[in-house]
């Protein structure tokens, strides 16, 4: 039943109810809000709340109003299968009141209705609402201050909107409104940065009668404008980076965006103290426009390209950099905005110089000669721009001005060292000036290597002699030390030409950590980053003293320099050229440092790295026994204090599996905390994001297990569990089940037949081609096992595979091609091991409904038809299937059916096809028994038992020769001169290869 004007007291009460601290009231009051949702005329009473005159004063309840309509608009909007959604009438009247309800003197209000108003056109624009943009262009035609902000608030919310759209019909509907509002929206931004420029000049002159709230009014609307600006030119535009053509807005805008940040910072200094709420405007604008330009960069390279705007926004963003007034220095936000331009263009790959020729004699201008003719323009414009002295400034006054640690720094690293490590080193560069500075300097070293290799050599040694090992005061030739060491770790790739580490390392590196002053705190972090970051450069005979300076920092007092050593270590660890015999006298020390780390940093990020590190260790060293104990000790801790942390119990499993992985078959030492733990982690209530490692985990621990432990065999049931929620992970638990199959062996399968029987009846059928191609060797390896028991277990899924055998469309699927063929090698092993069966099951009457379902032939004898398989996918599959379907073959002419007779010639050429090929597989396995006598192998495991398995493989101890001898002698005899018949009309060549497969003479 539809709501009415009639229910608006009901409503009005509900809504007050909803926002009390009473617990009693306001959950009911919720919960009836909840069923109003989806009845017709609920967003018309909440429309009628927030535009009540009445209610103006009682703004908690209006904005309680706009948000549940907000909410409702994704929910009831558009017509779903299982709701009919709002009636176009009442879309009409809502669409139409709030486009009359543009005044909304609450700013929260007003944002929660734009945005309202964004999500509704998203829907309903341009078909249903296609005057939308020109009903609020002619209001902003007679509208005041506060109308026309929140007509651009409702704009720039629409526009934002309507640009994610990624449809073509989508993007062109945009870029039409792009061409239609472009020259309307600038002219209102132009109008209005000279209202504001002539309000400052009013504001800086003190004057008495000047309204400070329209002005600022104007400022907000003028900011939402520039923001429409810089979605109509980055969205409404396609990037000229793909088709060449010029984006004439970016021309016309770009020189006013910047003419207009040089005209405000005049204003920065004079209205800090004084006009504190504009001065917050001036470096939010100043900012926003600076990001705008960078954007426009991005999208449009070319057209920014032009020297008329590349060049001014350029250079003005350089001369701040390097030459910014004092006043500027602290506006960080406004410097980070000038580097990240300079950054954006001197990487942007459409500025660099293209290297191709062309075809001879070819006048045509193709694409990419337009291309190269254009990158080549713009090269000389950024060649005029950066000479090399310019180059060379902007590189000293990066590592000399930026990379210096300030006073502030240094407090702040006093105060909180593990959160000054995560500020300088982990964030997003351009959010700290510090981070973008360095960020910009490794860019611009990238372009100017040869010029700047011999500059940054030339700081370093400056720095070096300046500031000698045995100087432990905080003082700028320290702190320029230690920025030029910055610079010396930032581009090592390319500084390795000019420096030699080795000399280097021994030189001053390592004297530098014998000065234990707590002031070099400071250099001895530096010299942990350098020791990460160049560890391609070092070499044999400085890897070992690398290593024990490593180990000395990670025992520092400073959690700082320990963490920036922990990471450091990680690299060397993890590198390819890690020496463990260098490394391994060190051990002792470095677990105990690296467990202490954990226990004393306090963030996440800091726990995570640490434990990166120690996981790496476990996975690169082969001798881990010794150090199990304090292992064990460790991962129990850290997994009771990582409670409720998903992140970080992630890493904690990532680190156990490798734990595993290295105990070997001795991994029964850790199981008093590892089953625990994999216990709490695979169950059903477990978070969705550990599922991946702890299934890994579960794979390490059965197959370094010496045995099937009760615990572990108790907990199979999960496996069933996890799939049902997801076949993401569907090899790893194929990996699983078998490890249960091979050790738990007939106790395994006497505990958990029905959840086995389950689990594959429930993959087969369910699942890809490439999932079962993970399922099908585990139903190999059961029947093989348990010949006798299996089949009759798992009737259903072996239903399942005869459909598959039985079904066409895999003649130009080659994963199609593998599954049946897998398919196929399985029912021949259950013919071979337990021939009654698979006859019986063949006549099952619920298989045959199966088949008939699927468009087979009533008529068609089943066993004669896998017959058909068996002979076609032969050479689909490896030596020892191959046997098991010549075994198959043969038992097949045992049979007292006439139609065994035509295809006799077939089936005796594929197993004598068979017998002369050769058997390299089962001499493999041979070869490998022998090496089973070996120490690592003769401990009980799921490798030796799987070895095992494929060795005692009954196909393996049968002679295919006897086995077609013998079965060829009983169909002569069942079936006579037929036989005789049959058996003439091969081909005396392939006879001839048959008698000598056989022996016959």
């Amino acid at each position: 039943m539809a709501l009415s004007v009639s229910d608006l007291p009901a409503i009005y009460t509900l809504l007050r109810n909803s926002l009390s601290g009473n617990i009693n009231l306001r959950k009911p009051a919720e919960d009836a809000l909840t069923q109003f949702e989806s009845r017709p005329g609920f967003c018309s009473c909440l429309m009628e709340v927030i535009t009540s005159k009445d209610l103006v004063s009682q703004t908690d309840v209006r904005l309680m109003a706009s948000l549940y309509f907000k909410n409702n608009i994704s929910r009831h909007w558009r017509t779903r299968r299982n709701s009919t959604g709002m009636s176009n009438e009442e879309k009409l009247h809502l669409r139409q009141k709030l486009l009359s309800h543009l005044r909304e003197e609450n700013y929260q209000i007003a944002l929660t209705l734009a945005v309202l108003i964004s999500k509704i056109a998203r829907i309903d624009y341009p078909r249903e609402w296609s005057d939308l943009f020109s009903v609020l262009a002619q209001q902003l035609q007679s509208a005041d201050i506060l109308t026309s902000h929140r007509i651009f608030m409702i704009l720039f919310r629409t526009l934002k909107e309507l640009s994610t759209k990624r449809l073509t019909t989508d993007q062109r509907t945009f870029a039409e409104i792009a061409s239609q509002f472009f020259d309307f929206s600038w002219k209102l931004w132009q109008t209005d940065v000279q209202n504001i420029l002539h309000g400052f000049f009013m504001l800086a002159q003190n004057a008495s009668e000047f309204n400070h709230d329209d002005i600022y009014l104007t400022c907000e609307r003028w900011f939402l404008c520039s923001k429409i600006i810089r979605q109509l030119i980055v969205s409404g535009f396609p990037s000229d980076a793909y088709s060449i053509q010029e984006v004439q807005p970016v021309k016309k805008v770009c020189p006013d965006l910047l003419n207009a940040i040089q005209s405000f910072l005049p204003y920065y200094p004079s209205f800090q103290e004084k006009h504190p709420k504009f001065w917050d405007f001036l470096k939010k604008a100043c900012t926003k426009l600076m990001k705008i330009l960078i954007a426009i960069q991005h999208r449009h390279p070319y057209s920014f390209g032009d020297k008329s705007v590349l060049w001014p926004v350029a250079d003005f963003s350089l001369n701040k950099i390097t030459n910014p007034e004092p006043d500027i220095m602290s506006f960080e936000a406004f410097l980070i905005q000038c580097m990240s331009m300079v950054k954006s263009v001197l990487e942007c790959k459409e500025y660099k110089p293209i290297l191709s020729g062309r075809v001879m004699d070819d006048n045509r201008v193709t694409l990419q000669e337009m291309k190269k003719n254009v990158s080549s323009t713009i090269a000389g414009v950024l060649a005029s721009l950066l000479p090399s002295e310019r180059v060379v400034l902007l590189c000293n006054i990066l590592i000399r001005r930026y990379f210096v640690l300030t006073a502030h720094d240094v407090d702040e690293w006093y105060q909180n060292p593990e959160s000054f490590h995560h500020e300088q080193d982990s964030i997003l560069w351009s959010e700290r000036l510090r981070p973008c500075a360095e960020a910009l300097y490794i860019v611009l070293f990238e372009n100017y290597s040869q010029l700047l290799g011999p500059v940054v050599v030339s700081i370093l040694q400056e720095a070096m002699t300046g500031c000698p090992s045995s100087v432990n005061e905080i003082s700028p030739p320290l702190l320029l030390k230690d920025a030029a060491y910055g610079a010396a770790a930032y581009v090592y790739y390319e500084l390795s030409n000019y420096l030699s580490f080795k000399d280097w390392f021994n030189g001053a590196l390592s004297v530098e950590i014998n000065n234990n002053h707590p002031n070099m705190r400071i250099i001895h972090r530096k010299v942990a980053l350098i020791l990460g970051q160049w560890v391609s450069e070092i070499k044999d005979d400085t890897r070992r003293p690398v290593y024990c300076t490593l180990i000395k920092l990670l025992q520092e007092k400073d959690l700082c320099v320990r963490l920036a050593a922990a990471r450091s270590l990680y690299f060397h660890i993890e590198d390819a050229n890690f020496s463990e015999q260098d490394f391994s006298d060190l051990l002792p020390i470095c677990w105990d440092s690296c467990f202490k780390l954990v226990e004393e940093v306090q963030e996440f990020d800091s726990k995570v790295q640490v434990l990166n590190t120690i996981s790496c260790l476990i996975a690169r060293i082969t001798e881990v026994i010794p150090y199990a104990n304090k292992l064990v000790q460790f991962f129990q801790k850290a997994w009771e204090e990582s409670s409720g942390e998903s992140l970080l119990q992630i890493q904690l499993l990532t680190a156990l599996k490798n734990f595993v992985v290295a105990l070997g078959y001795q991994s029964p030492i850790s199981y008093n905390i590892l089953l625990p733990i994999l216990q709490s982690v695979i169950n059903i209530d477990s978070p969705d994001e550990l599922l991946e490692d702890s299934m890994q985990l579960w794979e390490a621990t059965l197959s370094h297990a010496t045995s099937m432990m009760p615990q572990l065999l108790g907990y199979f049931p999960c496996l069933v569990e996890i799939l049902e929620r997801s076949f993401d992970h569907l090899k790893v638990a194929a990996s699983i089940i078998e490890g249960y199959i091979v050790l738990g062996g007939l106790e395994f399968l006497n505990m958990h037949a029905p959840t086995l029987v389950k689990l594959l009846d429930f993959v087969i059928g369910n699942v890809n081609n490439r999932g079962l191609l993970s399922i099908l060797p585990l139903v190999d390896v059961l029947v093989q096992c348990f010949p006798a028991e299996v089949p009759q277990l798992i009737s259903t899924p072996i239903q399942k595979l005869i459909v598959i055998c039985l079904s066409g469309g895999d003649d130009h699927d080659p994963s199609r091609t593998s599954v049946k063929a897998s398919s196929a090698a399985i029912l021949a092993r259950i013919l071979v091991m337990n021939t009654s069966y698979l006859a019986q099951l063949t006549s099952e009457p619920s298989l045959i409904a199966q088949l008939q379902n699927d468009g087979f032939p009533n008529e068609e004898n089943i066993l004669l038809c896998l017959v058909d398989v068996w002979l076609d996918k032969v050479d689909n599959v490896v030596s020892t299937q191959r046997k098991t379907f010549g075994l198959a073959l043969s038992i097949i002419l045992t049979l007292r059916l006439p139609q065994v007779l035509d295809k006799l010639d077939l089936i005796l050429s594929v197993c004598t096809s068979v017998i002369m090929g050769g058997t390299e597989d089962l001499t493999e396995e041979e070869s490998s028994s022998d090496n089973m006598q070996s120490t690592k192998l003769q401990v009980p495991s799921k490798e030796l038992r799987r070895r095992q398995i494929k060795f005692s493989d009954p196909i393996n101890q049968i002679s295919l020769e006897n086995s077609v001898r013998d079965n060829l002698q009983t169909c002569a005899t069942l079936h006579g001169e037929l036989f005789n018949t049959a058996i003439s009309r091969m081909h005396p060549a392939a006879f001839a290869q048959l008698k000598q497969a056989l022996n016959m003479p």
